[in-house]
């Protein structure tokens, strides 16, 4: 029985039209990183470094493959199921519940598992050029990615189980990506090579990032040692880990899978209105904005549109708004104090480099969520027919539509300037590099909101709208940087820069000066690009909804 319960879980996900797509284009895309550093000449070192270098360029795009694509299959798994009405089918069959998540899991696994056979043609080939150990390069680097696989697929299932929606189990997943790959490396960054329980901390969190354990795998070294030597084992830590965090995912994902997973218990609540004056001014005081109290009437000179998306949005109520900004104000004054006390060790322009990788990584988290499935989601539900029916015009459904998206993407970025306004304040010459930045965080956030809108409007359903922009998106992120990782061996400076041309995240960093892009001339160049991508996606978005608002 378990034998059918993954033959029906991965036939529906392999049978997709896209699935054939996505394969070709993965050993396209593992010949290409392959090719980019074969050698153009007959000499091969006998150090081996031209084989190492091919074989970081391949595992670094292998491992950020699988990070893209693989949590989006469990994230949708149950959740999928739950709203279909198959999930309650199937716990009234003789499956029980271990034998259901170990079948999903297993078609989950089973298609990690095509993705990194598919990549073996290329690791063979680097492995052909010599210099490359067959159990300490290329079989560690496999034993990384195949935990990866199944702590992500695990925790994947887990987020899906307690999400209510498939968009918002395929944001929360990307979330805990984000969380567990990147700001897991914040605290050991800081705290390095000095003693005591944060420091011990950061050495624990460190261990959670795959990102850290493949740069020393592949002899990169850790990242952002600050030039300190380490010799920790990171791949027996990550190992540890990840088999920790995914038995104790599994077993909380089994007591999920009862009956109980359809009784969701809600607060009767009270309307603040309906309260003595003297409540609701004291809710008033506290909650500054009270949830409970009942929403206004819409203004005529609001758009309609907006106001529906901020209603129907958890995020976009007013309350959480505020909450959102508070979070983001908080983190900024965080930073501004690392900047005022790490200026003699590492320089404003390190610190400042932190706070903009963070705060771009915040847009690309948030908005995707936002703007994917503005029309993906109305079609979903027939919602859509609903908004014809209206007296609007479709640019003024579009126009509100992204206003609700542009105005939470300001406030977030204007919570987290006082950072920068301290940087000034402590190097008044960097006044017109933080302006410069700040034009680069709004413009990657305006690209970002329209890109993400436009492909999402390629969808008719939420999962896969957001997933492509999740994935699209990163890509225009994450992939220039494999190219900035092997500047000076063997790509030049100008091919480098190049490269880094589109990428938002470069740009900012070169801006500040980041070390390790400072010999970079990005702007305006990337403006350019940011500026023609976000007109396009505005055009695309416009024609695809003028498309599907004709006449059936």
């Amino acid at each position: 029985m378990l034998k059918a319960m993954v033959l029906r879980e991965l036939t529906t996900l392999l049978r997709r039209r896209r699935m054939m797509t996505l394969q070709c284009g993965l050993v396209i895309l593992f010949a290409v990183l392959v090719a980019l550093r074969w050698p153009t000449d007959a000499r091969v070192a006998l150090s081996g470094s031209r084989s190492q270098q091919v074989f970081q360029l391949f595992a670094y795009g292998l491992l950020a493959t699988l990070l893209l694509l693989l949590p989006v299959f469990p994230a949708t798994s149950i959740i999928r199921e739950k709203i279909q009405g198959t999930l309650a089918l199937l716990l009234n069959t003789p499956l029980g519940p271990a034998r259901i998540f170990f079948g999903k899991l297993a078609a989950v696994l089973a298609f990690a598992g095509i993705i990194l056979v598919m990549s073996l043609p290329a690791a063979s080939a680097c492995y052909a050029m010599g210099g490359l150990s067959l159990y300490n390069d290329i079989g560690k680097v496999y034993q990384l990615l195949v935990l990866v696989a199944v702590q992500y697929a695990v925790l994947g299932l887990l987020v899906s189980s307690y999400a209510s929606s498939i968009d918002s189990a395929v944001r929360i997943t990307y979330g805990v990506v984000l969380c567990l790959c990147i700001l897991t490396l914040g605290p050991h960054y800081f705290f390095q090579g000095t003693k005591g329980a944060l420091a011990d901390l950061g050495e624990v969190l460190r261990s959670l990032s795959p990102f850290a354990v493949m740069l020393s795998l592949t002899g990169a070294g850790d990242l952002g040692s600050q030039g300190l030597l380490s010799h920790k084992d990171l791949l027996g830590q990550f190992t540890i880990a990840s088999l920790i965090i995914s038995v104790v995912a599994s077993i909380w994902t089994m007591s999920r899978l009862n009956h109980t997973i359809f009784d969701k218990a809600r607060a009767a609540g009270t309307i603040s209105d309906d309260q003595p004056g003297a409540v609701q001014y004291f809710r008033r005081l506290f909650f500054l904005v009270d949830p409970q109290r009942r929403s206004k009437g819409i203004s005529g000179l609001v758009n309609p549109v907006m106001m529906k998306e901020f209603r129907c949005r958890r995020f976009g109520r007013l309350h959480w708004l505020l909450r959102l900004v508070a979070f983001c104000a908080v983190l900024s004054l965080a930073l501004t104090y690392a900047t005022t006390a790490g200026t003699f060790n590492w320089g404003v322009e390190t610190i400042g480099g932190i706070m903009v990788v963070m705060q771009v990584a915040l847009v690309v988290l948030v908005t995707p969520s936002m703007s994917a499935g503005l029309l993906s989601s109305e079609r979903e539900s027939r919602g859509w027919q609903l908004l014809q029916a209206t007296p609007m015009s479709i640019t003024r459904i579009v126009w509100g539509k992204l206003l609700s998206v542009l105005l939470p993407l300001m406030l977030i970025l204007c919570a987290t300037l006082p950072g920068y306004l301290i940087m000034v304040y402590i190097e008044p010459g960097m006044s017109q590099q933080v302006t410069r930045v700040v034009v680069c965080l709004a413009a990657t956030a305006v690209f970002a909101m329209l890109l993400s809108a436009a492909v999402g409007s390629l969808f008719s359903q939420t999962a896969p709208a957001t997933a492509g922009a999740y994935g699209i998106l990163l890509s225009i992120c994450a992939l220039p940087l494999l190219v900035w990782l092997g500047r000076d061996a063997p790509f030049g400076h100008k091919t480098v820069e190049t490269a880094l041309t589109v990428n938002p995240i470069a740009a900012a960093l070169s801006v500040i000066r980041m070390p390790g892009f400072q010999n970079y001339s990005l702007i305006p160049a990337n403006w350019w690009i940011l500026g023609i991508g976000s007109v396009l996606s505005l055009a695309v978005l416009l024609m695809q909804t003028y498309r599907i608002s004709r006449p059936k």
